[in-house]
């Protein structure tokens, strides 16, 4: 009984954490995250460490069903480190300090960091006019709605273009 609720408590965690940090999934940072240690993925998005947490959570789901206590142990308590240490990524996205590289590297590291915060105030400002229009009853508001909707999708489309324009940039000068 105790087991099936610890597990539902880091289902339910792991859940909250992969909606939370959805708008940052797949924004890369020149040097990794976390420690090996807790990651063993070498990646730089969060989204390649919240599927390493999920594939602990479903070792942890086997080795409960095969009553491997000492592995049950131990990965209970990695993926609570693992799912605390996303969360506070989560939370300290918007301090991190920009990542050290060669001063070519790093200006367009920057300037990635700063369109994917673009990209995601503007996703969330699209979304919360799309709900407002859904919700609205007044034609005139309903206009006023749709515009901005329209506005905002173009500037989303500018800034994924360019970003799609510096990520090349970025992938040349790293080659």
């Amino acid at each position: 009984m105790k087991t099936a609720m610890l597990l539902q408590k880091l289902d339910d965690r792991l859940a909250e954490l992969r909606h939370r940090c959805a708008p940052l999934a797949q924004h890369a940072t020149l040097s990794p995250r976390f420690d090996r240690q807790l990651f063993q993925t070498r990646a730089t998005r969060l989204q390649d460490c919240v599927e390493e947490a999920e594939a602990n959570l479903q070792a942890l789901r086997q080795a409960v069903m095969r009553q491997q206590l000492p592995q049950v142990a131990w990965l209970a308590e990695h993926l609570a480190s693992q799912l605390e240490a996303i969360a506070r990524e989560c939370e300290s996205w918007s301090l991190r300090e920009w990542d050290s590289g060669s001063p070519t590297l790093t200006k367009w590291q920057r300037k990635r960091l700063q369109h994917q915060e673009f990209e995601r105030r503007l996703r969330a400002m699209t979304q919360e006019r799309k709900m407002r229009l859904a919700e609205t009853r007044s034609l005139q508001e309903q206009q006023t709605l749709q515009r901005e909707v329209e506005i905002y999708e173009g500037r989303l489309a500018r800034c994924r273009k360019a970003l799609d324009s510096i990520e090349r940039v970025i992938a040349h000068l790293t080659r």
